[in-house]
């Protein structure tokens, strides 16, 4: 994440981007503060204010905690966010990188609301946003570099 920040674009935003509250959180460390915009759990919207930091210039990295979270912005993501490109017929090209987390089921299950992987339905679903699943974590830094350079939103599922 550090390597993500180092850009001037970069903004992270979600839930405990800047308070502890997940797993996610640590791995903000040494992102300065005014990187993060911190969001109640309001999934839709916070996709929805992510598509339009893009729109003016940002590279936001939205982070969602658990991937069953993100479904609860499926509109804005596949409706919206997916679509500018071909509806402004590339005049739009918003770049988001979505960060989410495949939730384990060992050694402690977190439940079916948790853990589940959707990453073959987002690929289904999904035109011009590319979706990758980080299982990995040695590949972190390439994958990530990889979203920051591409001229497309990516969406990345870590398994960690």
């Amino acid at each position: 994440m550090r390597m993500l920040s180092a850009d001037p674009r970069v903004v992270f935003i979600g839930q405990n981007v800047a308070y502890p509250g997940n797993v996610i959180y640590d791995s903000l460390d040494g992102i300065p503060m005014n990187q993060r915009i911190e969001l109640p759990v309001i999934e839709e919207t916070q996709m929805g204010m992510t598509i339009g930091l893009s729109l003016a210039g940002y590279i936001p990295v939205s982070i969602y905690p658990r991937m069953d979270f993100l479904l609860l912005a499926m509109n804005q993501l596949v409706n919206h966010l997916d679509k500018i490109p071909l509806m402004s017929q590339g005049g739009y090209k918003p770049k988001v990188i979505i960060r989410c987390k495949i939730g384990n089921k060992t050694p402690l299950d977190a439940g079916p609301q948790h853990t589940q992987d959707y990453t073959a339905a987002f690929r289904s679903m999904l035109t011009t946003v590319r979706v990758v699943k980080l299982d990995d974590l040695s590949r972190a830094t390439e994958i990530y570099a990889e979203a920051l350079q591409a001229d497309v939103s990516t969406l990345i599922a870590e398994v960690w």
